[in-house]
C-alpha cells in the first residue's frame, strides 16, 4: 500500500507541475528578447519567373545567342555563332558553285564550245551532275541552319526552365545501406525526402 501512495504522490506531483506550468499570463508569452531570436528558415528563395523561358526564347528568336546572354550563359554564345556560321558558310560556298556549273550549262546550250569555258573537261552530263549534287547539299544546308536556328531557341528556353529547378537541402534523394540481421543479407535503396 505505501507503495501505492507513493506513485499516486510522484503522479500528482509530475502532472501538477507541468499544469501550473502552462499557466503563464499572456502579457508573459508576448515579451520577447529581440538578441536571441532564432530563425527557422534562413533558405532565401527566388520567386519564380513564369514568364523567363518564354522571354528567353523570344531573344534567342530576334537575335541568335541573345537567349543565351539572357540567361548569363555567355560561353555558349560563340557555340552558337560558329556552328549557324558554319552551316551559312556552306550554303553560301554550295550556290556559288551551283551557280558556276549552271551558268557554264546554259553556256553550253546556248551554243558557246566546251573548250572555251570555266570547266572544259566536264561533259554536258557531268554539269548536271554536278547541279544536282550542289543544290542538294545547298538545300541541306539550309535545313541544317534553320535546325540549329530551332535548336539555339529551344537551349535558351530549356535553359530559362532549368535555372529555376529547386536544388535546395529540403528535397534530396539519398542512398541507404542497410543489413537485414533475419535473412543475413544487406539491402540497397533510395531514400526520398520532402522537408516542408
Amino acid at each position: 500500500m505505501p507503495n501505492k501512495q507513493l506513485y499516486i504522490i510522484c503522479f500528482i506531483i509530475l502532472f501538477g507541475y507541468n499544469g501550473f506550468a502552462q499557466n503563464k499570463k499572456d502579457s508573459d508569452s508576448l515579451k520577447v528578447d529581440t538578441d536571441l531570436i532564432v530563425v527557422a528558415d534562413t533558405i532565401q528563395r527566388k520567386p519564380i519567373n513564369i514568364l523567363a523561358p518564354s522571354k528567353a526564347a523570344f531573344y534567342s528568336a530576334v537575335l541568335p545567342g541573345l537567349g543565351q546572354a539572357y540567361n548569363k550563359k555567355y560561353w555558349k554564345i560563340p557555340i552558337v555563332y560558329a556552328l549557324m556560321g558554319t552551316s551559312v558558310y556552306f550554303y553560301v560556298s554550295n550556290d556559288k558553285e551551283y551557280n558556276r556549273y549552271r551558268d557554264e550549262y546554259k553556256r553550253r546550250l546556248a551554243g558557246n564550245s566546251p573548250l572555251l569555258g570555266e570547266f572544259p573537261g566536264v561533259s554536258d552530263e557531268g554539269l548536271i551532275n554536278a547541279q544536282k549534287t550542289l543544290k542538294r547539299r545547298k538545300e541541306l544546308s539550309l535545313l541544317i541552319t534553320i535546325g540549329l536556328y530551332a535548336l539555339n531557341i529551344i537551349d535558351a528556353n530549356v535553359d530559362a526552365h532549368l535555372l529555376q529547378y529547386n536544388v535546395d537541402k529540403n528535397l534530396a534523394i539519398k542512398p541507404h545501406f542497410q543489413y537485414n540481421e533475419m535473412e543475413n543479407s544487406s539491402d540497397l535503396g533510395l531514400t526520398l525526402n520532402f522537408k516542408f
